[in-house]
């Protein structure tokens, strides 16, 4: 296990920071904003978990949690990169998928489109989907410069529909969805 006693470096004071393998970029790099909004998703969901009294549900965040740390991980390694390297597999994105389709079975079929709400928790599941979806738009846009993991890309896709579809999970099974009135605001 890695020891992490000292927290400041100072090598990042130049505005660079460190890749997996050595090589060092620009914090401003669109890469490094895909690891940012990664990083920021991990946070949603911990914030998500506070309110979340359902066990199995929780188990599954943690794991995510720490499924979002290999996936920083795989961005900050350069695809040359490959012993010993950490990458998202497809055994994680099918797994997302079953567990997708096993909570879909359990919930009342979408009528309407569903606005971020419910619960407590299912609403900070709808948060941390979001920044999911941002940090998708970032690693995407970084993936136009960098060279990524296609499966990193898949697995964060698969993410935000994971996200949706609990929250409905917690929503009562979507008796608890807030659904969008179409000019409900005339």
């Amino acid at each position: 296990m890695v020891k992490l006693n000292k927290i400041y470096t100072r090598t990042g004071d130049d505005g660079t920071t460190g890749l997996v393998g050595g090589g060092r970029i620009s914090k401003a790099d669109p890469l490094m904003a895909a690891i940012g909004d990664v990083d920021e998703a991990n946070s949603a969901i911990g914030v998500a978990l506070a309110a979340i009294d359902h066990p199995g549900m929780a188990t599954a965040l943690r794991r995510i949690q720490n499924e979002l740390f290999d996936l920083g991980a795989d961005l900050a390694t350069p695809l040359d990169e490959s012993v010993g390297t950490l990458r998202v597999t497809l055994d994680q994105i099918e797994r997302l998928e079953r567990e997708i389709d096993g909570m879909n079975e359990h919930l009342a079929p979408l009528t309407s489109f569903v606005l971020p709400g419910g619960v407590a928790g299912a609403a900070q599941l709808h948060l941390a989907r979001a920044i999911v979806r941002r940090a998708e738009r970032s690693a995407v846009a970084a993936a136009a410069a960098t060279a990524l993991s296609a499966q990193a890309l898949t697995y964060i896709n698969r993410l935000s529909d994971w996200l949706f579809v609990a929250a409905r999970r917690l929503n009562n099974s979507g008796a608890s969805d807030v659904l969008w009135v179409p000019g409900a605001s005339r």
